[in-house]
């Protein structure tokens, strides 16, 4: 019996890694964008309860660098096991594509979708000593000051930088671009002065904006946003009737993860958004739940990109 039980444990050991359930060791979630944005705010309210779903520890893992492709492209060649992931954003799956030559991945062909998290509109924010109060006389002082009003974004290709230019070109107004390496950084230089304005996720701004540490003028979703019910629409306050900028936030995988890997993940990841504590977190955030299968991402990534390449090409943006 003590020869057979020694001969079961060596077995045992012999047993590649892979043969053990999935998953048995930490997994790594890559935020693209510097820490204090919107994406590293999704990215951790949903880690812990992804962890939680799974027995496993899931942790985030900032990667900033080339307007979030640098962090993607990390994750397109990362091994396709299950244990590297990327928290999935319309900059960089649906908008950097377009905006720059050779982002480096496809967001169809190098991406395993494992589910849809939610959408969040962004807000138009500005300093509190910023002369417009409203978005009208956004518009008004920077058509007086053309080139001289300059806004924030988490860096080129990101939602914040073309939804600026997109919004500049359906007003009829030139903005100055000021790209930062995040949300979070940029935010910090609104706050102190050294920037005029941004287009923020509202999860980011929304806590600075409610200590009066900014101002917020409106949002760009295409309906009022039900956490600040009270702030206009972009569409309706500049009478712009087509505007509509939502961020759509999502978990992939490197093209090749095995399915029934996805499909425990997708599992572990619907889990986690049923959760009341879940909810109460992106809500608080302005952001709104959207479960759905890997084969709903996927979808939705591929009406993204179509959308977000016509918009780029309108707006005029470009990768600086």
């Amino acid at each position: 019996m003590l020869r057979l039980l020694l001969i079961f444990c060596a077995l045992a050991l012999a047993l590649p890694a892979s043969a053990q359930p999935f998953p048995n060791r930490p997994i790594t979630l890559i935020v693209s964008f510097a820490p204090g944005g919107s994406t590293s705010i999704v990215a951790r309210a949903v880690a812990d309860k992804m962890g939680e779903a799974l027995n496993q520890t899931v942790v985030v893992e900032n990667r900033a660098g080339g307007g979030g492709t640098v962090g993607t492209r990390a994750v397109a060649n990362s091994p396709p096991d299950g244990y590297t992931l990327l928290l999935g954003y319309t900059g960089t799956l649906a908008i950097a594509p377009t905006l720059y030559p050779n982002p480096g991945y496809d967001p169809r062909k190098n991406f395993a979708p494992i589910g849809m998290i939610g959408n969040a509109p962004n807000s138009l924010v500005v300093n509190p000593s910023f002369p417009a109060k409203s978005v009208p006389e956004l518009i008004a002082y920077a058509k007086a000051n053309p080139g001289k009003v300059s806004y924030g974004s988490a860096g080129v290709g990101t939602m914040s930088h073309v939804a600026a230019e997109y919004f500049a070109t359906s007003a009829g107004i030139k903005l100055t671009h000021v790209p930062y390496r995040g949300t979070g950084p940029a935010l910090a230089d609104l706050i102190g002065g050294h920037i005029p304005m941004a287009l923020a996720p509202i999860p980011a701004a929304h806590g600075p904006a409610s200590q009066g540490q900014l101002r917020m003028l409106a949002v760009t979703s295409a309906k009022r946003s039900s956490l600040v019910p009270d702030q206009p629409t972009v569409a309706e306050a500049a009478g712009l009737p087509d505007f509509e900028a939502s961020l759509y936030y999502g978990i992939v995988a490197p093209a090749g993860t095995p399915g029934p890997i996805v499909e425990r993940l997708n599992q572990a990841l619907r889990e986690a958004l049923a959760s009341d504590e879940l909810k109460r977190r992106l809500a608080t955030d302005g952001a709104e739940i959207t479960a759905g299968s890997p084969a709903d991402y996927a979808a939705h990534i591929d009406l993204d990109e179509k959308r977000w390449s016509v918009v780029v090409k309108a707006s005029g943006a470009k990768a600086e």
